[in-house]
């Protein structure tokens, strides 16, 4: 018997690549014995609904889309309590966790690797009550990635996120943030931050592979402070670059929850989406959340 697939396509991922390609991605999996239910999804959240409530009816749920789009639909799963194994297709600007763990770039290749591969266990986030796949960040050029419009995004792919961030420059200021971190007291005035699971943030901004792990049961936290002068602006940019996480100008570490303490004014994004702010708040990872085929 043909083993049940639910498809979830963001039509408008990236530069529509996905949408172009669907017929070879279905005709890929019928003759991989599949049979194929396709959903698009037509507003935010959308991939999320539709993983809730079909996703456990399947015996594969594959997003065709980009990072924001993974993220509902795992998000949908992990609502509705699914242990539905996940592939992942990535067609987006930045394709950030699929780069953090090697999936295949093209099309072809990534669903030929899902109907080859096998279900691994990953790592997944929980921000109060939503999730993510590879970070929640605040601060400098994290509203890129949720303000670029769709159509600059298809036009330019990653380009539109550096672009939007340089608007940002001028509007850079810091804010006042406390975290514990497993007991552990971190405050200060910070330019940006980031709790991630995952070695390409915004993929401008990168950690080292000696220090992730996205199966461990821990998180990264990279807090950069604010600089007062521009000697420590120059060693802020070249820790980042060198990834020196033992600059006085960063602040890294690894946890398993995270504590957050700052103005609810504050906005985060989730793996790219916006998130609103919170005056106190829960990260914490959720160990072998998710079953992805690669």
């Amino acid at each position: 018997m043909a083993k049940r697939l639910l498809l979830i396509l963001n039509p408008t991922s990236g530069k529509m690549a996905g949408k172009r390609h669907l017929a070879d991605v279905v005709e890929a999996f019928v003759r991989a014995g599949y049979a194929p239910t396709v959903f698009t999804t037509t507003h935010r959240g959308h991939g999320c609904e539709l993983a809730r409530e079909y996703g456990g009816r399947v015996d594969l749920v594959v997003c065709l889309g980009g990072d924001g789009t993974f993220n509902e639909v795992v998000s949908g799963l992990l609502m509705a309590g699914h242990t539905t194994p996940i592939g992942y297709i990535p067609c987006g600007s930045t394709n950030d966790f699929a780069a953090s763990i090697g999936l295949k770039k093209t099309i072809q290749e990534a669903t030929a690797a899902i109907i080859k591969g096998e279900p691994h266990t990953f790592d997944m986030g929980s921000f109060g009550d939503r999730y993510f796949s590879y970070v929640a960040s605040f601060g400098a050029f994290t509203q890129a990635s949720y303000a670029t419009s769709q159509s600059i995004k298809n036009a330019l792919g990653h380009l539109a996120y550096v672009l939007e961030g340089m608007k940002e420059v001028t509007k850079i200021r810091s804010h006042h943030v406390a975290f514990e971190v497993d007991g552990k007291h971190i405050e200060g005035d910070y330019l940006f931050g980031a709790i991630s699971n995952s070695t390409s943030l915004g993929g401008i901004l990168t950690l080292s592979p000696d220090v992730v792990d996205m199966n461990d049961g821990m998180l990264e936290m990279l807090l950069v402070k604010k600089p007062r002068n521009p000697m420590e602006l120059s060693a802020c940019v070249t820790a980042l670059l060198m990834k020196n996480y033992q600059s006085p100008m960063l602040e890294f570490c690894s946890g398993s929850q995270f504590r957050v303490t700052a103005d609810a004014a504050m906005d985060w994004t989730l793996d790219g989406e916006w998130a609103k702010g919170q005056e106190t708040l829960i990260v914490e990872n959720l160990r072998d959340a998710i079953h992805l085929v690669c």
